[in-house]
Order: structure tokens, then sequence, then C-alpha cells
């Protein structure tokens, strides 16, 4: 008897383990899927949607004023920007803090000319499954995530430069 009511309990937690875990991997972000759309204004005050911009290579960088490697990171992707964009290559980056003031105290330091976005609500690092700082997702012409990094040290400038140029030769 006492057996098969902690049988049953293991089961039942057990089935409802095996649920959060099925509903997570439904919601996760897939290299091939189609990249969640969103709109977001930028620092310029233009609104950009991501669908939008199909035909293009858009790199997004998630970031936090906070985060020494995305301090580090901010230079590169500049550079990848001024040497990609005519061929078609946009990188984005997105503030995930709910204060924007610290981003752009951050960003005040910087000379940046890509585009920046605030996502004050986290509802769009939520979205993007952002577990570290930073983030950065790279996605097709198509729109579908082909590469997704988290974290950033060095040498990871050679390796979104592959990404890039593999994807502008598909």
């Amino acid at each position: 008897m006492l057996f098969s009511r902690f049988s049953g309990k293991c089961l039942i937690a057990l089935g409802a383990l095996l649920m959060s875990m099925l509903s997570m991997q439904a919601h996760a972000l897939t290299i091939g899927d189609v990249a969640p759309d969103f709109t977001l204004k930028n620092q310029q005050g233009t609104n950009l949607n991501l669908a939008e911009q199909r035909g293009e290579i858009i790199l997004i960088n998630f970031w936090a004023s906070w985060c020494g490697p995305c301090r580090k990171e901010m230079p590169v992707l500049q550079k990848l920007q001024d040497k990609y964009q005519d061929l078609g290559v946009q990188v984005w980056g997105v503030n995930v803090e709910q204060e924007n003031q610290a981003g752009k105290d951050f960003l005040a330091d910087l000379d940046l000319s890509f585009s920046i976005f605030f996502d004050q609500t986290n509802s769009l690092s939520k979205t993007y499954q952002v577990e570290a700082m930073p983030t950065t997702v790279i996605i097709d012409r198509d729109g579908k995530v082909r590469f997704v990094f988290q974290g950033y040290q060095d040498g990871y400038d050679k390796k979104y430069a592959a990404a890039i140029k593999q994807l502008i030769r598909e």
C-alpha cells in the first residue's frame, strides 16, 4: 500500500516534470526556425520591424550596462557593421535593463552608429531566451535563426565574421 502511494506520487511528479520540460522546448529559440518577430523604436526614434528586414542579415546583440564583456564587444560590433553593412548586414543592439538611463550612460562613451534599442519590459529578451550577457543572435536573409553565441571572449569577432561571411555567400 505504501509503495503504491509512493509510486503514484512519483509518477505524477515525473509527469509534471516531463510536461514542464516539453513546454520549455516548445518555446526554445531553435537554430533554423524563423526568428520571433518584433518591432522596437531605436535610439534615433525609428521603429524597426524584424520581419520587414527580410533579405538582410541581422545580428542582434543583447547587452547590459553592467556587463564588462558587453563593453569590450561593442567596438567589435561597430567594426562588423562598418565592414559588412554594404553587403546587407545590420547590427542591432538590444539593452535588456528596465532602467535605460544606465544603458544611455554606457553608450555615451562609445561611438556607435548601429541601431540601439531598449527592451525595458524584457519581453524581447525572454522571447529570445537570453540567459547570458551578452547574447548574440544572427538571423539569415530568410529570417531564420542561424547562430546563437552566449557570452563574449576574445576571438568571437572571428566567429561572428565567419558566420556573416557564410550567410553572405548563401
